[in-house]
């Protein structure tokens, strides 16, 4: 990739610079702003330049490659993905920092049309991250809420969480990706695939684990009436779902006395839990297959497995949902990503009768934080969702599972 994050961090924050991030930054976010203008205007010229020559002036390229690295500095300070106060010259050598490629010939006829072309990534760039990406500033985002809930581990631990610098990372990755392919430093589109930005990503071991056995081939048809064929799974899920609610509810009693959720309870909803995987998996575009009614584990191509009950916290437990405020939190605005995923999936489908592969890995990162955070909720464990962008993308060796609701 000509635009590569890399990561130097230990986790370690300071309290007192964390209680005082915002303030501490402001310096910064005026002086990236001023930068941020005049490359603007660098940028339209490398436009011009680009588009008469074939590629951009090394000087143009080295400014504006300056200012994107300065950028990333910057708000990994401000989203606590690092610890030390940046310099102002967008020197090399920060704890997350950008590796920029020299200029390469880039095609005119993607320069010519470049903003209408990066559209796309930039949504999905302030999804990700923050609403203006990183040549903006930050607003809201999935990076943005993990920063946001960091900020009290931060105060708390004095250290900063995997799962949240990862994700930030990850969204400051593609984030640089996006504001170099508008500011004409590269004509590679943005990666959007959490395993490339994060190769050494592995998610700890977890009672939720999620499979993906895909081949990324997608029907058209049934792609263009996705939504109308799952209707029926739709009308199932709520009529499952009803009493799902009242098992979770016994399920809470009987674990708040007994420290372990039932063989029967905890069957029954990881049956639901795992259909609902499907479901979704099948509407969200991650895999193609018209799932089945029952949620029967290996029964399609995105699964999850649930480890058999183990004993749980009591503390925990009967104030889980309080406790389960912020991945649920974290859960909704990874949601919108999947929505904005499966939307750009779809049009690409169309198209080329098949799904990205980035596409659905990152479909997939989302679809699992939210089915570990369900099951959180749901008594199935009381292991926290993890938050990194780590996506097992095949299924293990099998597994017998007994399957507790028959």
């Amino acid at each position: 990739m000509p635009i590569r994050l890399t990561i130097d961090d230990d986790l370690q924050r300071s309290r007192l610079t964390v209680f005082f991030r915002l303030l501490l930054a402001i310096p910064h976010l005026v002086w990236l702003s001023l930068w941020g203008s005049l490359a603007i205007l660098v940028a339209i010229a490398s436009w011009i330049a680009t588009l008469i020559s074939g590629r951009s002036p090394d000087m143009f390229h080295s400014f504006i490659g300056s200012y994107l690295r300065y950028s990333t500095h910057v708000l990994a300070y401000l989203f606590l993905a690092a610890n030390p106060f940046p310099g102002f010259t967008g020197r090399p050598g920060y704890p997350v920092d950008l590796v920029i490629e020299p200029p390469r010939p880039q095609n005119r006829w993607v320069t010519g049309f470049r903003i209408v072309l990066a559209l796309p990534a930039l949504i999905l760039s302030g999804l990700l991250l923050g609403g203006g990406g990183s040549y903006q500033g930050a607003q809201t985002g999935a990076g943005a809420t993990a920063a946001f809930l960091g900020w009290f581990v931060c105060l708390a631990r004095a250290r900063m969480p995997a799962g949240f610098r990862n994700l930030i990372a990850y969204g400051l990755a593609y984030s640089a990706q996006a504001g170099g392919y508008l500011l004409l430093l590269t004509d590679r589109y943005p990666n959007a695939d959490p395993v490339q930005h994060l190769p050494s990503e592995s998610e700890p071991p977890h009672p939720v684990r999620l499979t993906v056995d895909d081949d990324l081939r997608r029907s058209r048809l049934i792609v263009f009436f996705r939504l109308l064929l799952a209707v029926p799974h739709f009308v199932w899920l709520l009529l499952w779902g009803i009493v799902v609610f009242v098992v979770v509810i016994a399920n809470w009693f009987a674990t708040l006395f007994a420290g372990r959720s039932p063989a029967s309870l905890h069957g029954f909803i990881a049956r639901y839990s795992r259909y609902a995987v499907h479901v979704y998996a099948f509407v969200f575009l991650i895999a193609n297959p018209f799932p089945g009614f029952t949620g029967r584990p290996g029964s399609y191509p995105v699964d999850v497995h649930f480890e058999p009950p183990e004993r749980q916290n009591r503390w925990l437990t009967g104030f889980r949902l309080f406790v389960a405020l912020p991945a649920l939190l974290l859960a909704g605005a990874l949601a919108t990503v999947l929505y904005v995923v499966a939307l750009f999936s779809w049009f690409v489908v169309l198209s080329r009768g098949r799904v990205p592969l980035q596409l659905r890995n990152l479909g997939a990162y989302c679809l699992r934080y939210s089915t570990q955070a369900n099951a959180y909720v749901m008594l199935l464990h009381d292991r926290y969702p993890y938050t990194g962008p780590a996506v097992p993308l095949a299924p293990g060796p099998a597994v017998a599972e007994p399957d507790h609701a028959a």
